[in-house]
Order: structure tokens, then C-alpha cells, then sequence
């Protein structure tokens, strides 16, 4: 039976790719869509993914087999008076939930303060949204490691090549209730050359003093005073493009009654085949210090857009050497089928 699932899974992906690569880059509705729902003072933003797992050893690796909806999302968002800024976003995929409601006052082109809830900014894997990732997922330290949403304040802006940003969050995702210590984070870096040919290098780091936060997808919760801190660098010189980033997080975990440390890196490097396909690896490694979670997981990925809103990705994966699996390795696919406005 899962030989038989696999094998109409693999088929489904393989039609798909043979009827996309024929399709033509004709879309006069996208752009009228564009021209009415898209301006500097009110923008509006989909996002709908649709995921096929295939898993050719163990069932419980990369989700198992079957289909799942991922990202399904409405945005709304601009920028008023030239100053004033907006975004309000919503998940829709288990049920209606708020991910992002800020609003921003720009002091000067270089400046802008930002309140109410969005991503902290102390990753760029977790910088983009997800209907632009390299890869259908992202890289496993910074679910491990961090929230996706916080409430708080920033200060973000750039200068002369550096760009900062530095915020105080409640420090326990979108929860309204606060204990009264908070999340500081800081971003640092600087941008050498210009678009098509540049490298940037960064500095994030954080402090949580809040208790009994629950640590990324860890499965773990902080007692407070949680640290994390990290490195990245990011290229682009076309065709090629990469990424390679540091975390690290140490905390009192009130499961173990001891002080865990997560760690972890990537790297990632690809190259535009054409203007509308993208092949793309990966090596990412995640570590607990404790617990048996250790392994080192290989990802190739083809990512090709077939119109300007709708696109497929797919992605190979090989997990090695997994504590997790009592050292066997485990092999899947993943294909994501996206349209994004």
C-alpha cells in the first residue's frame, strides 16, 4: 500500500512538471489584477500553498505520505502620507489567525519605528516570506531556535551600506499577556557592491528574560534569560547566489532541569538556470547539547516559476547520521504548488 502511494504521488508530481514546462508566459488577468489591487497606499497580498510529501523509509520522516496545506494567507498592507506605514496578515490554514498587525512612522527615508506584531528580525533564513524561501522549508535552526512573531517595537533603518534594527518584545509569541521581562534583540550588517553583485555580512543577538517560554519547535521551554546569537552571510553575483548562517541559543530547559544549548548552521548555494527556474543545495546541521537529536540533513531543490503568480518547487531531501532515527538514514520528496499575489 505505501509502494502504491509513493508511486501515484511520484506521477501526480511528474505531470505536473511535464504540462508546466509547456505553459506560456500570457497573463493579461495577473496584470490587470495588479493594476487595481496594487499601490503604494493599499496593497493586497495572497499566498496559497498546497504541499505532496513522499517518504521512501520512515513513515514519520518529512510528514509521511500525503498531501497537507501549508501557507494560506491575505494581506493587506501600504504606506500613507509618506510616512505613516500599515500591515495586517492572516492565516488561514487551520483557522482564521492574526500573523502580522504593525503599523511604522517613517522619521526619514533612512528611519522607521515599528510597533505591534511581526518577525523579530534574528535570522535571514526568517527574513522572507514563505512564497519566496530557497526551500519549501526553512532551515531547521531557526524553527528550533525562535519564534516566528513577536509583539513588541523596533527600530529599523539603514546607512551608508549598514543596516540595524533593534527591538523589545514581550518575548512569548502573539500572547498579550506579558510577565514583565522581555525580549531585546539586535541586527547588524553591511551590504558590499550593489544588486546583481554583493555580500552581506550580519550579526543578530537576543536576550529573553521571559519564563516559561516555550523555545521555537524545540518541544523545550526557557526558565528565562535565554541568550541566542548568530552570524550570516549572504551573496549574489548572477547566475550564483548563497546564504550561510550561525545560530546559537543556551537556556535552562524545564524538561531537562539543565542547561541546554541548540546550534546550528547552513549553507546554501544556487544559480539561476533562466528567468524562470532556479536549482538550488543545501547542507543543514542542527545540535542539541543534551538531547539525542543530533543529524545533518541534504536538500536539492528546483524551483520554477510558471506564470508571475503561480509556481512549483521541489525538493529532494536526505537526512544523515539522525539521533532521532537511531542513526538510519532517511530519504524523501517534497513538492510545494504556490500562487502568490
Amino acid at each position: 500500500m505505501k509502494s502504491k502511494i509513493q508511486t501515484i504521488i511520484v506521477l501526480l508530481f511528474s505531470l505536473v512538471l511535464f504540462y508546466s514546462t509547456s505553459l506560456q508566459a500570457q497573463e493579461p488577468l495577473g496584470d490587470r489584477m495588479k493594476e487595481k489591487l496594487k499601490s503604494e497606499e493599499f496593497n493586497v497580498t495572497f499566498l496559497l500553498q498546497t504541499f505532496g510529501n513522499v517518504t521512501f523509509t520512515d513513515r514519520n520522516f518529512n510528514s509521511g505520505n500525503g498531501y497537507e496545506l501549508d501557507a494560506n494567507r491575505l494581506g493587506f498592507r501600504g504606506v500613507l502620507d509618506g510616512k505613516f506605514s500599515y500591515r495586517f496578515q492572516l492565516e488561514y490554514t487551520d483557522a482564521p489567525s492574526i500573523l502580522d498587525a504593525r503599523m511604522g512612522y517613517h522619521f526619514s527615508d533612512n528611519f522607521e519605528m515599528q510597533v505591534g506584531s511581526f518577525k523579530p528580525r534574528l535570522s535571514a533564513d526568517l527574513d522572507p516570506n514563505p512564497g519566496i524561501t530557497d526551500f519549501i522549508d526553512r532551515a531547521r535552526i531557526t524553527g528550533a531556535m525562535m519564534n516566528n512573531r513577536e509583539i513588541g517595537i523596533t527600530f529599523l533603518g539603514e546607512n551608508d551600506g549598514f543596516n540595524y534594527a533593534f527591538g523589545m518584545y514581550n518575548g512569548n509569541r502573539l500572547q498579550n499577556e506579558n510577565d514583565g521581562r522581555f525580549l531585546y534583540t539586535g541586527r547588524l550588517s553591511y551590504t558590499f557592491g550593489n544588486e546583481g553583485n554583493s555580500l552581506e555580512l550580519g550579526l543578530n543577538g537576543a536576550f529573553n528574560q521571559t519564563k516559561m517560554e516555550r523555545v521555537g519547535k524545540s518541544g523545550l521551554t526557557s526558565m528565562g534569560d535565554r541568550e541566542l546569537f548568530g552570524i550570516y552571510a549572504e551573496f549574489n553575483r548572477d547566475p550564483l547566489f548563497g546564504t550561510v548562517e550561525y545560530l546559537q541559543t543556551t537556556f535552562d530547559a524545564q524538561e531537562l532541569q539543565a542547561e541546554e544549548t541548540i546550534s546550528g548552521f547552513y549553507a546554501t548555494l544556487g544559480t539561476n538556470l533562466s528567468e524562470r527556474d532556479q536549482l538550488i543545495a543545501r547542507w543543514d546541521h542542527l545540535e542539541y547539547n543534551l538531547l539525542e537529536r543530533n543529524s545533518e540533513l541534504l536538500i536539492l531543490a528546483w524551483k520554477r516559476k510558471i506564470t508571475s503568480l503561480f509556481s512549483i518547487h521541489i525538493n529532494a531531501l536526505a537526512l544523515m547520521d539522525s539521533e532521532e532515527y537511531d542513526g538510519e538514514n532517511q530519504f524523501g520528496l517534497k513538492a510545494n504548488f504556490q500562487f502568490q499575489f
